[in-house]
């Protein structure tokens, strides 16, 4: 059975607990490099939740990783998949921020698959072409460590604990959204503008069919990466907040294998492959392997918690920080 981190993370005062309903739009594929999991959360006045990026709960069963692709029983071999647009962009890098606490980073990739341009601001810097920011740990030697990207023009999030020192630089596995859902096969959220601020590390996103976000780093280490989540308004119910994307080939090849849940605050835990996940309600679920994979070995678990209402974010106004 996948192991479910002991207890749940206590809401702020004031905030209601609540539950999520949990459904599984998965479709089967034998191309191990491509995103066929989506898994959807959607509750009613919905303002507040946790994310984390957890230790697979064998870590400590093994020693390497196997990160390299697998383009097998696939239709394409590394490139550009075959059904995406690709529009054009100029390449460039650009460092918004570096201390001895965090390294933040813009980057334009070359193509992209949609055309969005997306404004970030961080204090006077900005850009309103970047595809990818990368948020860096700064540790002690002065290495940088990555545990959190983000992609402003489709709204996709990775993120990873710190990795154990046999693992190098560590590996992501699934990614999420989160924000008002626009469905399809491959969904998306629609950001129009995204402020990086410091002290506490947040992103401010505001969305472009209205409505907002605050997204605060609240923990980098070895044990997790987390975000603390606020929305404005709070979820109306008829579409996702967040939604799991991974890769499901087999047990043993999968970046997610099994859904692990407590359906009300003090339940006990169930666990349950994820061919066998239809629909469930949850009060915290944890998106896992039920054993090692031959595909991104020690890619971490996700798990969203803290489910609750109250402490919605104000509207974040387009000013850069001071």
């Amino acid at each position: 059975m996948l192991a479910v981190a002991a207890g749940l993370v206590v809401a702020a005062a004031g905030a209601a607990p609540l539950t999520v309903r949990v459904d599984n739009l998965t479709r089967p594929t034998a191309c191990a490099e491509e995103d066929n999991v989506s898994l959807t959360l959607t509750a009613r006045g919905l303002t507040r939740f946790r994310v984390e990026a957890l230790q697979p709960p064998y870590l400590d069963s093994i020693q390497g990783d196997r990160s390299a692709p697998d383009f097998s029983a696939c239709n394409f071999d590394g490139g550009a998949h075959p059904t995406d647009p690709a529009f054009k962009f100029e390449p460039r890098s650009v460092v918004l921020h570096q201390d001895r606490q965090w390294r933040i980073v813009g980057i334009t990739l070359p193509t992209f698959w949609r055309p969005n341009r997306v404004p970030v601001r961080f204090g006077a810097r900005s850009g309103d072409d970047f595809h990818l920011l990368q948020i860096f740990a700064m540790q002690p030697d002065g290495k940088p460590l990555e545990a959190l990207v983000m992609y402003p023009a489709d709204g996709y999030w990775r993120i990873k604990p710190l990795p154990m020192p046999r693992f190098g630089d560590g590996v992501y596995g699934s990614s999420f959204l989160m924000g008002p859902v626009q469905p399809g096969a491959r969904p998306v959220v629609d950001i129009a503008s995204i402020t990086v601020r410091l002290n506490p590390l947040a992103l401010r996103l505001r969305f472009a069919d209205g409505g907002s976000a605050e997204v605060k780093v609240a923990e980098i280490s070895r044990q997790r990466t987390a975000l603390d989540v606020r929305l404005h308004p709070p979820t109306g119910g008829d579409r996702p907040f967040a939604v799991l994307r991974s890769m499901y080939v087999a047990l043993d090849n999968a970046d997610m294998s099994a859904v692990s849940w407590r359906g009300a605050p003090g339940d006990a835990p169930q666990s349950a492959p994820l061919p066998s996940v239809t629909t469930l309600d949850a009060a915290d679920v944890r998106f896992g392997r039920l054993l090692p994979s031959r595909h991104n070995t020690s890619a971490p678990d996700i798990r969203f918690s803290d489910f609750g209402t109250g402490g919605t974010v104000a509207e974040p106004k387009l000013k850069p920080s001071r």
